[in-house]
């Protein structure tokens, strides 16, 4: 079975993991890639390519090359961006390790050099410079956007932002907004782009005061506004959401133990007897009009979208029922120690928060009975009013999506889809069909992971239709890691910023 008419192996990285690893997340699934693929006219297995899907869909996750100090945590490993970009009926695939700073040096040592989201901070063998604004290496290895045509990797306890191109998967080295990149604070995952306006939406936090910034880069690259948002200590937002008008920021009741911190050990707790708050900003507005709203205590890792609703503004996101699972007994010792990251442990369901401006008062209700998380919408509805979120089912008691689901939130009836047995898929981006006029008229994107096979494969859904299953199936060069978070990028959009661009014109966009 041909992989398509020209793969290419770029590059291969010499691994020093232990032959004999046990660790789940370094094996079975989650086995890591040590070779950077270029491969052409990719062979579809099953169905038709429509030709109407046009643009990249971009993956980004947890690749690790190195072996950790002491314990291995799933967030930990170097940022590897997986590229499937369509044109005319046509697909072709890129992956490319992120080359973060600490990539490069951690290679050029052959070994580890920082501690992970599980270790001690004292053991890093080296100092780089990070510890005023992370905690550990920046891997790059959380999330993918796309801004200005280009893809932007990022962290989750805050660092650079890395460039890459969303075609040729080349690398394009840090951003720095014409030289006003907040490098003491650096920038959270999550960063949101509006695509009407252009503007990129981010958020900074830190363990000093006032402990979290908010900013707004502009449609030409320029950081054009940023405020303080003071909090009562440190906090671990991991999400953020925006409107036409506002953006929202959270401070959770799930944070490091205070005590702890003051000996330098990052342990989180969630406190019980602490609300959740919310942040509501104009989005160019200051700190002296930040609204706070109270609601029931919870953690969040994510938000589809949120939108104006007259006086209130409408924030839907995945509620956890239970942000700290006790050790129940049940389970492996590894499903026990990452119990935290199982979708059904947490008890995730979609759920809605409104906040009248007039007021004051929250209203909450939930959306869904069914655990569900990594929700994406159609981005052309972002911070406007929408109907459908397109989320993941997790494997009970481990970190991996087993389907996906439709959720309309109009009629509350969902639509389901399962990988089957052993396969394991990514974040499905939402690729509106071309010229499409409706929020669900278009294709849903995701990579597969299929231990029964030993393969990967690039999945097409109609977005209307989940449940009939994929329209194509894609057979990729090698079986992927599993991973998480992804992006889609429209070509129409790329190509207004490539016009130039012989490379990307060389490979079809």
């Amino acid at each position: 079975m041909s992989i398509g008419t020209h793969p290419e192996v770029v590059g291969k990285f010499l691994s020093t993991l232990p032959e004999q690893d046990d660790h789940p997340y370094r094996t079975g699934p989650w086995r890591p890639q040590t070779t950077e693929w270029d491969a052409d006219d990719l062979t579809v297995v099953e169905g038709e390519l429509p030709r109407d899907l046009d643009g990249v869909y971009l993956r980004n996750t947890e690749n690790p090359l190195h072996p950790a100090l002491k314990n291995y945590h799933p967030f930990d490993g170097d940022g590897m961006l997986h590229i499937v970009g369509f044109r005319d009926g046509k697909a072709f695939y890129r992956n490319r390790f992120v080359r973060t700073d600490g990539f490069l040096e951690e290679n050029a040592e052959g070994g580890p050099l920082w501690p992970g989201i599980a270790e001690p901070v004292d053991l890093a063998r080296r100092d780089y410079g990070w510890g005023a604004r992370t905690l550990m290496k920046d891997a790059s290895s959380t999330d993918v956007i796309v801004h200005r045509g280009t893809a932007l990797t990022s962290h989750y306890q805050c660092g650079d932002l890395y460039r890459t191109d969303p075609c040729t998967g080349n690398d394009l080295g840090k951003e720095d907004w014409r030289g006003a990149f907040p490098s003491d604070w650096g920038v959270s995952a999550h960063p949101k782009v509006d695509d009407r306006t252009g503007e990129m939406l981010y958020f900074s936090y830190s363990k000093q005061a006032p402990y979290m910034r908010y900013g707004v880069v502009s449609d030409a690259g320029e950081l054009v506004h940023t405020v303080d948002v003071e909090l009562p200590g440190p906090r671990l937002p991991h999400d953020m959401a925006f409107t036409e008008n506002y953006v929202i920021l959270n401070d959770f009741p799930l944070f490091w133990d205070p005590a702890l911190l003051e000996h330098n050990l990052h342990l989180p707790r969630f406190h019980r007897d602490i609300p959740t708050r919310f942040a509501v900003i104009p989005r160019r507005g200051d700190a002296t009009q930040i609204m706070w709203f109270e609601a029931d205590p919870t953690y969040v890792l994510h938000f589809p979208n949120a939108y104006e609703d007259g006086d209130e503004i409408v924030l839907d996101g995945f509620f956890q029922g239970d942000p700290e699972p006790a050790d129940d007994g049940l389970g492996d010792k590894w499903q026990r120690r990452f119990r935290f990251l199982a979708m059904d442990r947490m008890q995730t369901r979609l759920h809605r928060w409104r906040f009248n401006l007039v007021t004051g008062q929250v209203r909450e209700e939930q959306l869904s009975d069914s655990i569900t998380e990594f929700g994406m919408i159609n981005s052309g509805y972002a911070g406007r009013p929408y109907r459908y979120t397109y989320a993941a089912t997790g494997k009970p008691g481990w970190f991996m999506f087993d389907g996906l689901v439709r959720h309309d939130l109009e009629t509350g009836s969902e639509e389901r889809f399962g990988f089957g047995d052993g396969v394991y898929g990514s974040e499905t981006a939402m690729a509106p069909r071309s010229g499409s006029d409706a929020e669900d008229d278009g294709y849903l994107v995701t990579l597969t992971t299929d231990m029964t096979a030993d393969a990967s494969y690039c999945l097409v859904f109609d977005a209307a239709r989940v449940g009939d299953g994929p329209v194509c199936k894609i057979l990729l060069p090698e079986r992927i890691s599993s991973g998480t978070h992804a992006t889609w990028a429209p070509g129409a959009a790329l190509r207004r910023w490539r016009e130039t661009d012989s490379a990307a014109a060389a490979i079809g966009l």
